[in-house]
C-alpha cells in the first residue's frame, strides 16, 4: 500500500471504558480502520489525563482508574480519512477528534511483511 507524502493524521481521544456494540470502542475503531484498508492505526494509553468534564483519570496505585485516557492515531490520505469520518461519528459519543496535515517521511513494512528481493 502506498501512502502519499502529504497525508492526514486523525487523532481520537477517548476513555478506556468507552464501548461500541459490546466491545471496547478503541478496538472497534481500529478494526474498522483495518477493514477499510487505512494505512495504519495505533492506540496509545495515557497514565493520566482529563477532558471536558475536568474529571481526572489516573493510573496511580492508590487510585486505580478503569477509564484511563486513550488516543488513537490513524494516518492516511485526506480522501480516505474524510471517507472514514462519518463512520467514526456514528461510533464516538464523546471525546475529542482532531485532524492535521502531516508529511510522511517513511512508510515501509516491518519484519512480518514480505519485502521485494
Amino acid at each position: 500500500m502506498d501512502l502519499p507524502h502529504e497525508a492526514v493524521l486523525l487523532r481520537i481521544h477517548l476513555g478506556e471504558s468507552d464501548r461500541w456494540q459490546h466491545q471496547p470502542l478503541y478496538e472497534a475503531i481500529v478494526l474498522k480502520a483495518r477493514e477499510l484498508h487505512l494505512a495504519g492505526a495505533t492506540v496509545l494509553r495515557g497514565p493520566m489525563g482529563f477532558g471536558r468534564s475536568s474529571r481526572l483519570h489516573t493510573a496511580k496505585v492508590l487510585r486505580l482508574s478503569e477509564d484511563l485516557p486513550l488516543v488513537i492515531e490513524i494516518v492516511d490520505s485526506e480522501e480516505k480519512i474524510n471517507a472514514f469520518l462519518p463512520l467514526l461519528d456514528s461510533m464516538v459519543q464523546g471525546g475529542l477528534v482532531t485532524m492535521e496535515k502531516v508529511k510522511v517521511i517513511r512508510y515501509h513494512g516491518g519484519s512480518d511483511e514480505t519485502r521485494p528481493a
